[in-house]
């Protein structure tokens, strides 16, 4: 008899063991498969059962958490939300995350091992820690300068700290309320519809993942190129360029708005945006040095993040020499961001090197301790510092004396670039106002702001449209707000003439 009933407790311990073999198994080895299936609507619940951390502008919050007291407890709410919809992204419960709030969801809904002392027990004991905080880089002041400026109007604003990479402001318009998203109810869903199909394109974030044409903002990079590769040695030596350029093998003729281009020099050619002459440099410098320099400059990068994925901004790599020519003024198949747009600015403000744009300064735990940080990183050195500083000077003759003066600041020194972009089929798009520039105040070091305004706005007549005219007031605002310059209005225009077959600014 007691040798059964060893033989049962020998089965029992076994069966026991079995039993605890399998849960460790269940909740350690196959714990993962578990959590991530879409049926387990625990992890769904376990997130939102407690408030989100937030994420911070100037020191503030512009996020927080309500109580609804259903399953899914808090529900994301936003201040400002459209104001800083294209940073912060949207957290629904329905339809996930966006921007911000997906990058640094580790952060923000606790689940990073960052945030506790014991990752591995929490592991183990599947606890969740209190939701840290993401400090952003932001200026508000910048930032609601940009969105005020660009108003009803579709367009998006990218400025920069020059010798950091920090971003100060990241606006698109139009813009929406993320705290639409927020919570399950059939309003939700309503929200959802409606936004997807608006004709303008609310969520869509225009500053990183939107690609225009830059037209004449892109001869920044041809004016570097030139003198980089030596077809340029003195900036006010005539460039020998006819007015109208025949683009090569072809009978079309490249034409410009404004009068004295025929061979024209760099500076002159720059200040009032000649187009003929930065075709003809172009096709001077060749296709593998302007491929190199636009390269250099970031163009063609895929893998640029910000921390959230910027979309790659293009300059082909194959072209023939027409298609050159046109590239080399920002037109043909060349086409970038505002947030590459600003980096070439913020490149000739700090010395030819192009640091890597980022967003989040630091992240924090719920106590305010400092988890991580992100600083300065250079990427490339675009051009040497005796180039950069060339073109510095350029871009200031063009505030001082070209197309930009709407940007000129009191107490300040500006550069900049305007560019009027033209778009659709056979050019008859609405064109695209540009402005790029960089300021420094008078008692700085270094420049403080390097920006890219692009406006895109279907309700303006033709002739009204400009990158002096509509880009350049808007880059002024911001770069007043970072300078804390006051609210002085620079006054200025531009001359020319209108005439030709091919002409954007």
């Amino acid at each position: 008899m007691t040798k059964y009933i060893r033989r049962a407790a020998a089965l029992c311990a076994v069966l026991l063991v079995a039993l605890l073999v399998n849960a460790a198994r269940v909740q350690i080895v196959r714990g993962g498969t578990y959590d991530d299936n879409p049926a387990n609507r625990r992890q769904s619940i376990a997130r939102y059962g407690q408030p989100r951390g937030d994420i911070l502008v100037g020191g503030r919050p512009v996020t927080g958490s309500r109580d609804t007291g259903e399953q899914l407890r808090y529900e994301r709410t936003y201040t400002d939300g459209p104001l800083y919809a294209p940073v912060t992204g949207f957290a629904s419960q329905v339809y996930g995350t966006t921007s911000l709030e997906s990058t640094e969801d580790g952060i923000l809904s606790g689940t990073d091992p960052l945030l506790s002392p014991l990752p591995l027990w929490n592991d183990f004991t599947r606890a969740r820690n209190p939701g840290g905080q993401i400090v952003t880089t932001l200026d508000p002041a910048a930032q609601r300068a940009a969105y005020q400026g660009l108003g009803r109007r579709r367009g998006a604003v990218a400025a920069i700290q020059p010798s950091t990479g920090r971003i100060l402001a990241l606006v698109s318009t139009p813009s929406y309320d993320p705290g639409q998203l927020s919570g399950t109810g059939t309003a939700v869903a309503d929200a959802w519809r409606r936004l997807n199909a608006a004709a303008d394109k609310p969520m869509l974030n225009r500053a990183i993942r939107q690609t225009y044409p830059p037209g004449s903002t892109f001869k920044v990079v041809t004016a570097a190129a030139a003198l980089e590769t030596g077809v340029v040695t003195d900036v006010d030596e005539s460039t020998d360029s006819p007015d109208p350029y025949t683009l090569p093998g072809t009978t079309t003729w490249l034409t410009n708005e404004t009068e004295g281009c025929e061979d024209a020099s760099l500076r002159y050619a720059f200040e009032w945006s000649c187009n003929t002459v930065f075709a003809k440099l172009g096709v001077d410098v060749g296709l593998r040095a302007m491929t190199r320099t636009a390269a250099d400059f970031g163009f063609n990068d895929k893998k640029l993040r910000i921390p959230f994925l910027a979309a790659p901004s293009n300059f082909d790599t194959v072209l023939d020499r027409p298609q050159l020519a046109l590239s080399s003024i920002g037109q043909f198949n060349t086409r970038a961001t505002p947030l590459q747009m600003a980096m070439i600015s913020a490149a000739v403000a700090d010395g030819g090197t192009v640091k890597s744009p980022y967003l989040v300064e630091r992240r924090k735990g719920l106590d305010g301790t400092t988890v991580s940080t992100t600083g300065p990183h250079t990427l490339r050195q675009a051009m040497s510092p005796a180039t950069a500083a060339r073109m510095r000077r350029l871009m200031t003759d063009v505030v001082t004396d070209g197309t930009g003066a709407n940007a000129a600041i009191p107490g300040a020194t500006v550069g900049g670039k305007t560019g009027t972009a033209q778009h659709g089929i056979d050019n008859l798009g609405l064109p695209y106002a540009w402005f790029v520039s960089w300021a420094q105040a008078d008692d700085s070091l270094q420049p403080a702001v390097a920006v890219a305004v692009v406006v895109e706005d279907a309700a303006a007549d033709r002739g009204d449209i400009s990158g002096g005219g509509d880009a350049a007031p808007i880059a002024k605002a911001v770069m007043e707000a970072v300078l804390g310059s006051g609210d002085g209005h620079g006054e200025g225009g531009s001359k020319g003439r209108r005439g030709g077959r091919l002409r954007p600014e």
